[in-house]
């Protein structure tokens, strides 16, 4: 079921947000959908800014690389994707000052309730440098119970999959192999994210 949303919500799902820059530097994700697709990219959408969809890419080019063994924290301590061995991953990388992430978020949140009976594991990183100072707050303040709140404060994960824009999120097997990485905000309850999904599974 597509969200309604507030216009300032929906002009938010239109950015991405350029992670090298932070809270002040955002990049147009029109640019980043509309750009010429190669090498196993597929743009989604490209006309989202004039029918009011959300903005994004998907990108096979690195499909099979295996998923990278970086620590991140979050409420149980350290982990690393290997932890999840044998599940299918979905990891989003956000950041508490990127409005197309938090716009995202709810829809995480319900992708990973209504598939933990299939072992999703859906993993939102965040890249804010301050860590779990910033990210803690943020899931106190949002009913976002099926998430949980990890942080990857030294941006390793951002810097390896290296897309410049958040949100980026990698859809790994449950072999631990990437399968596709969506660049730029999407609805995640939507038909081609679900087919997405549905590869892992």
């Amino acid at each position: 079921m597509r969200l309604l949303l507030s216009g300032a919500m929906m002009m938010a799902l239109l950015a991405g947000c350029d992670r090298q820059s932070g809270p002040s530097g955002q990049a147009n994700a029109t640019q980043a959908a509309s750009g010429e697709a190669t090498g196993g990219e597929a743009t989604g959408n490209a006309n989202a800014a004039a029918d009011g969809d959300e903005i994004y890419r998907i990108d096979r080019s690195k499909a099979g690389a295996p998923a990278p063994d970086f620590p991140f924290s979050g409420p149980g301590g350290q982990k690393t994707l290997q932890d999840f061995a044998g599940r299918p991953l979905l990891v989003n990388l956000w950041a508490t000052w990127c409005a197309p992430c938090i716009a995202e978020m709810p829809t995480l949140d319900r992708v990973a309730e209504s598939h933990a009976k299939d072992g999703l594991a859906v993993l939102t990183i965040s890249q804010d440098s301050q860590g779990a100072k910033l990210v803690e707050p943020f899931f106190a303040k949002h009913k976002l119970p099926h998430l949980e709140a990890w942080t990857d404060a030294e941006n390793e994960f951002g810097f390896h999959y290296a897309t410049g824009l958040l949100p980026t999120t990698v859809l790994y097997g449950s072999d631990g192999k990437e399968v596709a990485r969506v660049i730029g905000a999407m609805d995640w309850e939507g038909e081609e994210a679900q087919a997405l999904i549905a590869e892992l599974l």
